[in-house]
This record gives C-alpha cells, sequence and structure tokens, in this order.
C-alpha cells in the first residue's frame, strides 16, 4: 500500500452517517461568501511531502475550509495561520493556502488530520475518531522518514498517540500531557504539543505567530534526531 492508495479509500469513506451527514448539509446550504463554489463535501486525505521528516496533525476539516477546498487547513483561518508560518520556517512554497490548485508544494512536512470530515461543533464522538484512527496510522506507516509529530490540540495530541499505539509503539505511562510545547517520546518519535491555530486561540492571544513558529522549530530539531524509524505495518 502506498500514500496514493490510502487516499483513495479516506475519500470513498462512509463509516460515520452523523459526519457524512453533516459534511453534505454543509455543502449544500453555505454561507452567502461561499454561494455558487462547488465543495469539496467528503473526506480530506493527508497533504505533503511523501518523504517528511515532519507530520502536523489537527483535528479535523473545517465545514467550510477543507471540507469545501478538499485539501487540508485550506480555505480559513487556521490554515492562513498553519501555511504562513510554515512558509517561514522553509517548509511550504507560499504563505497562502487558498485552493486545492493554487501551487502551494511542502517539502519535509506532511499535513494530516485525526479525523477527516468536518464534525458539528468541532466535536467528533469517540466513536467517530476510532473510526478515523487507522487512517492515521497508515499515513504514519508509510511516511517512513517521519522522525517527529507537531500535534496540534489536545485532541491531535491523543490521536496521534493512539495511532502510534496502533503501530505498535509503546506509549508511556502515565500518560503524557496535552500542553504547548509539551515533549513526548513515543517509539522512535518526539510528539510536541501546540495550541491549535483556531481562531478562538489566534484572536485571543492564546497563540501567538511567535508561539506557533517557536513550536515549529522545537518540533523540527526533533525532525532531525536519530535514525529513520522501523514501524510494522497496521
Amino acid at each position: 500500500m502506498d500514500l496514493e492508495a490510502v487516499e483513495g479509500r479516506i475519500v470513498r469513506c462512509r463509516r460515520c452517517p452523523r459526519l457524512v451527514a453533516w459534511r453534505e448539509e454543509a455543502a449544500a446550504d453555505p454561507p452567502r461568501r461561499y454561494r455558487g463554489e462547488r465543495y469539496w463535501a467528503r473526506p480530506v486525505p493527508g497533504f505533503g511531502d511523501p518523504r517528511a521528516r515532519l507530520v502536523i496533525v489537527g483535528l479535523a476539516p473545517a465545514a467550510h475550509g477543507a471540507n469545501r477546498t478538499g485539501r487540508m487547513f485550506t480555505g480559513d483561518r487556521s490554515g492562513d495561520w498553519l501555511y504562513a508560518a510554515l512558509n517561514r520556517a522553509g517548509l511550504a512554497s507560499q504563505p497562502t493556502s487558498i485552493s486545492a490548485d493554487d501551487g502551494l508544494e511542502l517539502s519535509g512536512v506532511f499535513v494530516t488530520a485525526v479525523n477527516r470530515c468536518a464534525p458539528p461543533a468541532n466535536r467528533p464522538t469517540p466513536a467517530e475518531r476510532d473510526n478515523c484512527l487507522p487512517y492515521l496510522a497508515e499515513e504514519l506507516a508509510l511516511l517512513d522518514a517521519a522522525r517527529s509529530i507537531l500535534a496540534l490540540g489536545a485532541f491531535g495530541w491523543d490521536g496521534a498517540m493512539r495511532a502510534l499505539a496502533a503501530l505498535g509503539h509503546e506509549v508511556p505511562r502515565p500518560r503524557p500531557r496535552f500542553g504547548h510545547e509539551a515533549v513526548a517520546h513515543v517509539g522512535p518519535y518526539r510528539l510536541v504539543g501546540c495550541f491549535h491555530p483556531s481562531q478562538q486561540n489566534t484572536f485571543t492571544g492564546k497563540l501567538t505567530e511567535a508561539m506557533l513558529d517557536s513550536a515549529i522549530g522545537l518540533a523540527l530539531a526533533g525532525s532531525a534526531l536519530g535514525a529513520s524509524p522501523r514501524r510494522r505495518r497496521p
């Protein structure tokens, strides 16, 4: 199996009836500013460099962001912050991510999420999380140059650890707690926490550009450590 095969399975997924209904409802009745646009309205696969040493794990697509554009963190304010920071770090070819055909290219980084469909109120249920986790585990298994994971928010932190555990890597006990720039080691991976670049966090100053840049730098430092990790396939 390769990343294209995993992508094909992701975009055809209909495991979660509530999320299927929500993503399609969002597309059928969009905000005025997106009226007339054709929505992706399917699960969203990961995006980036297959030889990435850094993997970024978010929560899920936004109803009118990636659910609209079909690319992770594309077409919303969270993506504006994330890709601008990746551009500053030399990992993205441009600081904006507007549409899936805008020419953006990533180098050394792969962007994905725990859940692949937009959930109501940005809150997947535990069952919906578990339905999606195998896709994240498969991506991590195939990204065999990856050394480091940047988890955006507590949901991304928890989901990344669950996916690594599914790949046979031992999660430390007691279970590491999420925090901004918290660091945990799971198998050959260095997991770094970062507050999610949601509008709630960026508008209130809970996450600043300097904080996001610092967390990415910390994760990049981890991506240069050690030999290529070995893992079993899911």
